[in-house]
């Protein structure tokens, strides 16, 4: 292990100064099918432990998921690459946003290193945006990706990659490593975008996702969504249809959860039986694997879901 520092304590009004001049936002209270317990367990301990020995972030703790307190306890975390400071300023995430440090050398070699402690048949490795850079960190990403497939050849590894907005070339790189799985998150309906998206753009991500598969076709793709920002469900099932036009093969859809009262308001909450009728239209669309309910994240569960994806292609391939 090398290179590795302690993470600088940041206040919660240094964390998004962009948004210290809004007016609060009411926080609703969760409905009972969205609650989780807060996590308490020995192996929630161990795997903070490694994490901070190694420093490296998470987007588990970085964006407050609901599960980390699950996901912790079977030490399945989500790396989160290139600092904690994210170049975008998005309404509905709780990642600190600011002027980014510079990159650390030695991070790949960490994440191999830590992925080997927690013995992780699957990983997933996402990051924040990094406008600041040339590539996009499209570099960094494959060095991780190499990294892990060096260390643990039999790990399966699935990256969460940012939009790579006007960073010619970048999906290329990333591709070229060769990650088992290339998500890309649209995050919402186009016609959020300017208000809960602002630094992206809708047709841009939808790209991304295309040129993967115009890469290389057998690779699988990845996408979610979120729920509860004001969107139309006629919007999300236009959505669907988009994602599938780009071929992606896994889709997810979770509750929008608003992390503090400057960030974007919560709509409305669906309920369980909402996301098992958008599940069941999606999976009509044509999506090899679907993920939907209150608490489906874009890595919860993601080593169990990527069996059942690959195990779903190769049901669909002719015989």
């Amino acid at each position: 292990m090398d290179g590795t520092l302690d993470k600088p304590a940041v206040s919660r009004a240094e964390r998004h100064p962009e948004k210290a001049h809004r007016p609060d936002n009411p926080i609703r209270r969760k409905p009972e099918w969205i609650r989780v317990r807060a996590p308490n367990s020995p192996e929630y301990a161990e795997t903070r432990r490694l994490m901070r020995h190694y420093g490296l972030s998470t987007v588990c703790e970085e964006a407050a998921c609901p599960n980390i307190g699950e996901c912790w306890k079977h030490k399945h975390a989500t790396f989160m690459i290139m600092g904690d400071v994210c170049t975008r300023a998005c309404a509905f995430c709780n990642v600190a946003t600011g002027k980014p440090g510079a990159l650390n050398p030695h991070e790949p070699a960490n994440i191999a290193e830590a992925v080997g402690k927690l013995g992780l048949g699957h990983v997933v490795v996402t990051s924040v945006d990094r406008d600041d850079l040339a590539d996009g960190g499209a570099d960094h990403f494959a060095a991780v990706i190499e990294a892990l497939h060096r260390s643990a050849p039999a790990t399966t590894v699935e990256v969460l990659t940012p939009d790579f907005l006007r960073k010619p070339g970048a999906v290329e790189i990333v591709v070229k490593a060769r990650p088992d799985v290339f998500n890309h998150n649209l995050e919402t309906v186009p016609r959020l975008y300017p208000t809960i998206r602002p630094g992206a753009r809708y047709f841009a991500s939808l790209k991304l996702l295309s040129q993967v598969k115009e890469i290389d076709p057998a690779m699988f793709t990845k996408s979610g969504l979120m729920v509860g920002l004001g969107e139309t469900r006629e919007e999300i099932l236009q959505v669907m249809d988009d994602l599938r036009a780009a071929d992606v093969d896994f889709l997810t859809v979770g509750q929008y959860l608003q992390p503090s009262a400057k960030h974007a308001p919560i709509d409305r909450f669906w309920p369980p039986a909402a996301f098992d009728e958008l599940a069941s239209f999606a999976r009509a669309k044509g999506f090899l694997m679907v993920s939907a309910s209150p608490l489906t994240r874009s890595s919860y569960h993601a080593g169990d879901d990527f069996a059942r994806l690959r195990a779903a292609r190769a049901a669909h391939l002719p015989r």
